[in-house]
């Protein structure tokens, strides 16, 4: 028997979304799933605004943002390009009302700490959907780590490769425009793997160093801003040293975010790509763990959104962020939910792999944001 995530407490939940394209999709999905009342939508046209309600479903298509913000939205969802989002998030919160920022939540981390303290200010819900902290089986990696399965982190071996901009004709807006910020590769997924190693490993990354590739200079007759592929080394809170590998051109790899954990007493590992199990290995056997909430550890269960046999992917995971975002408006803080804290987090260790990839030097990124009081880095 599985354990819905959804809370009929967010059933009275008007949502409003910035942005029509792709992620507005998703975003949309996820809201209906968890029993809101899809309210309104607004992009960069009114024309494109009403294509996409039509789309979605979603009942009003607003003129512009200043229509949609004076509607009855209890929550927005800002799904716009990356150099928009620390401008209409700030608007969203200052018109008092919840939101949920797609990542990065800003390009520069002076402004996404500006928006954490203004949605602390505002004391309105503000979440990043960092998703992947949603597959059950990682929530099932996270508890095994926790309860000394594995023993203490000795290294690590991650990486989040695609293949979609492989090709010298490849070309998209996060490479060629100013809307994409200084990074792709690391903003775009490196960041959704250093959430996540954090997340299971339950420590942060303190030390690191990098290099960045450019592959083209140029696409679609446009000059590319930004990195095709990172690679990084990293020092963990408890001296754990590992590498990190992340690519937007890597041949055969659609979405291969990986996470292998060596520690003294076995090792774990999640593939997004396999997203119903673990590997989980000792020195004398290895076993493959399947996703099945009458076995799973405690807590877990509830992400478990089908019965074992009946795969869960990406909008699932989707969905359980959402309906947990949704419930911390009704006062329910469901652990694990990623808040701007993460996001800030994320955009500090953007800008230091940038900065270490420049000045070819170790980056001490040991001081944390943290979800209550002032944030303080150390780049």
């Amino acid at each position: 028997m599985t354990t819905d995530v959804t809370d009929a407490a967010v059933g009275t939940i008007r949502s409003g979304f910035l942005g029509g394209g792709f992620m507005a999709r998703v975003h949309s999905r996820a809201a209906r799933a968890a029993g809101a009342t899809m309210e309104a939508l607004a992009s960069s046209r009114p024309d494109r605004a009403g294509e996409a309600a039509r789309e979605l479903g979603i009942a009003h298509a607003a003129d512009d943002i200043d229509d949609l913000l004076a509607g009855d939205s209890d929550i927005v969802h800002v799904c716009t390009p990356n150099a928009t989002h620390f401008s209409l998030t700030k608007r969203v919160i200052a018109a008092g009302k919840h939101v949920i920022c797609e990542k990065p939540l800003a390009t520069s981390l002076e402004q996404a700490q500006e928006l954490a303290s203004a949605a602390r200010a505002a004391d309105v819900v503000a979440a990043v959907p960092f998703v992947y902290r949603y597959h059950p089986m990682v929530r099932e990696a996270r508890a095994r780590v926790a309860s000394g399965e594995i023993g203490s982190l000795l290294t690590l071996d991650c990486g989040y490769l695609q293949d979609w901009m492989l090709l010298p004709g490849d070309d998209d807006w996060r490479a060629t425009s100013a809307d994409g910020g200084p990074s792709r590769a690391f903003a775009d997924i490196g960041s959704h793997l250093c959430d996540l190693l954090e997340f299971v490993a339950a420590e942060r990354i303190v030390r690191l160093t990098a290099r960045t590739r450019r592959v083209y200079e140029e696409r679609g007759g446009h000059a590319v801003s930004n990195e095709d592929a990172v690679a990084i080394i990293v020092e963990m809170a408890s001296g754990a040293i590992g590498t990190l590998l992340i690519s937007q051109m890597a041949a055969g790899r659609k979405n291969a975010l990986t996470l292998e954990l060596h520690g003294a007493e076995a090792s774990i590992r999640f593939d997004q790509e396999r997203p119903e199990e673990l590997w989980i290995g000792d020195r004398v056997a290895s076993r493959h763990l399947f996703r099945d909430p009458q076995t799973a550890s405690a807590g877990v269960a509830r992400f478990s959104r089908v019965p074992a046999g009946h795969a869960q992917g990406y909008q699932d995971a989707f969905n359980g962020f959402v309906a947990d975002a949704y419930a911390a408006i009704a006062g329910e803080i469901r652990e694990g939910l990623p808040t701007f804290a993460d996001g800030v987090r994320a955009v500090q260790l953007t800008e230091a792999v940038l900065l270490a990839a420049r000045e070819e030097r170790w980056i001490d990124v040991a001081v944390l944001p943290t979800s209550h009081g002032s944030e303080k880095e150390r780049l």
